[in-house]
């Protein structure tokens, strides 16, 4: 028989369905993704961490899940999933597991039956805040209890809770048809060596660093800038990863003490953190940018890619010296999307350029890195 479970946000909004995945109950930050598929690269993706994600495309799971398409070691690290409609079967010939079971087995409690339109509406309006996901506790008002209770992300180091504790070689390639995911086999011969910090990085992002030449050498994210000079990197890449930049201070300090050392090149929070570390702030967008149909303007070259999306935070342009200047652009809303420093070989982009999922339109930032590594020589 279906399990019921309910939904209800800090204001008090509740929502009532039926459980998809594991049962019991969790709390997390309400965000909503607007990408029609990639579901598994997004419950995946540790920049997630302390947040539940509503899909807002309204079925979801129709092509099950493949242990080809996880973007993390540690599985799904989504605090809680919402759908409008989960598929128990599927029609995927790389599928190995259905979405639901895949839910289950790795305790990522969800909900789906509800109108996740008005959700998405709601969160837009009001913006982000807690909720609570159970089909244990059916009383709204002790649910929103918990939710009101719950630490807000601001508060928390979440990158501590999905970077690796170990340096490590990354040898695999971008998963093409006929071969699918492949290993190096032998010596990783890349032209330039890079230095990657785990705030929570994305594995498409160690795939198309490989593809661009480079061999990559992963390293925890408190790793003393001094020890990364140690090994004598060609360019430094800080990661993408959880929650708000400010409550990782460590990695401001290590990307401040790197600038003008190394070419740099950051991604989404490791982006947030270079902004820190050139003096600058951030500040928390109302409901973020979740999802892989967003307009971003090179306003360097004019071009426009679609590209994807996933944070809660942006850089403060204006708290930045006339050293720094912006270089993409959000179209819906004209927030702040890339930055590059006048003087110094560094860089950054707040959004996606590996997809994992979405569009491939950013891969060029990635040959971007390397050139700038090349001139470095």
């Amino acid at each position: 028989m279906p399990v019921r479970a309910t939904l209800v946000l800090e204001d008090g909004t509740v929502f009532e369905g039926w459980s998809f995945g594991a049962e019991g109950e969790t709390v997390g930050e309400v965000v909503f993704n607007t990408s029609m598929t990639g579901y598994q690269e997004i419950l995946t993706d540790p920049s997630y961490r302390g947040q539940i994600v509503t899909m807002c495309y309204t079925q979801i799971g129709n092509y099950g899940v493949t242990s080809e398409d996880i973007e993390s070691a540690i599985g799904p690290t989504v605090e809680g999933f919402i759908v409008r409609e989960g598929f128990d079967y599927f029609s995927n010939w790389r599928a190995n597991n259905s979405l639901a079971t895949y839910l289950s087995s790795n305790g990522v409690v969800g909900i789906q039956g509800i109108d996740t339109r008005m959700l998405t509406r709601h969160i837009r309006d009001r913006g982000t805040q807690m909720g609570v996901i159970s089909t244990l506790d059916r009383d709204p008002e002790s649910l929103r209890a918990k939710a009101r209770a719950a630490s807000p992300i601001a508060e928390q180091d979440l990158v501590g809770r999905v970077a690796s504790t170990n340096s490590y070689n990354w040898r695999e390639y971008v998963w093409k048809w006929p071969y699918g995911q492949r290993e190096v086999v032998g010596e990783i011969s890349g032209r330039y060596h890079v230095v990657a910090y785990d705030f929570g990085i994305k594995f498409n992002i160690l795939r198309l660093l490989l593809e661009a030449g480079c061999r990559v050498t992963v390293v925890p994210p408190k790793t003393r800038p001094e020890e990364v000079l140690e090994l004598n990197p060609n360019g430094v890449f800080l990661s993408n990863g959880p929650g708000d930049p400010q409550a990782v201070p460590y990695a401001a300090e290590s990307a401040a003490y790197l600038i003008g050392k190394k070419p740099i090149f950051g991604i989404c929070l490791g982006h947030q953190i270079l902004g820190i570390a050139l003096g600058g702030r951030t500040y928390k967008l109302k409901f973020g940018h979740h999802g892989g149909n967003h307009p971003v303007k090179d306003l360097e070259t004019g071009e426009i890619s679609i590209t994807a999306q996933n944070h809660n935070y942006c850089v403060a342009m204006n708290s930045l010296g006339d050293e720094v200047f912006m270089t993409h652009q959000n179209l819906y809303d004209n927030t702040e999307e890339g930055m590059r420093h006048r003087e110094f070989p560094v860089f950054s982009v707040q959004y996606h350029p590996e997809a994992g999922p979405g569009p491939n339109d950013s891969r060029y930032l990635f040959r971007r890195f390397a050139e700038m590594m090349e001139q470095g020589n």
